[in-house]
């Protein structure tokens, strides 16, 4: 956390905008509902690093990792999409 305390404010920005996500983008993202999201939260299968109101932020990583489960159990329990 020290090392993004020392960089460049343009740096910070641009590290935003490529890996922190919205609960919007991350429903479009995940290409789930907005009740599978919030349940997703509250089973403790998805962390958002901040909270504010109905907006949750995530980093790209945990979206990557849920979304590869998530294809992991749509081809096996549904072969047919």
């Amino acid at each position: 956390m020290i090392e993004f305390e020392h960089m460049k404010l343009e740096t910070k920005r641009e590290f935003i905008r490529k890996f922190v996500y919205t609960s919007a983008e991350a429903i479009t993202f995940l290409e789930i509902t907005r009740p599978r999201l919030s349940q997703m939260i509250r089973d403790g299968k998805l962390y958002p690093i901040k909270k504010s109101g109905s907006t949750s932020l995530f980093l790209l990583d945990d979206l990557l990792k849920k979304k590869a489960e998530l294809v992991k159990f749509r081809r096996k329990y549904r072969p047919w999409e």
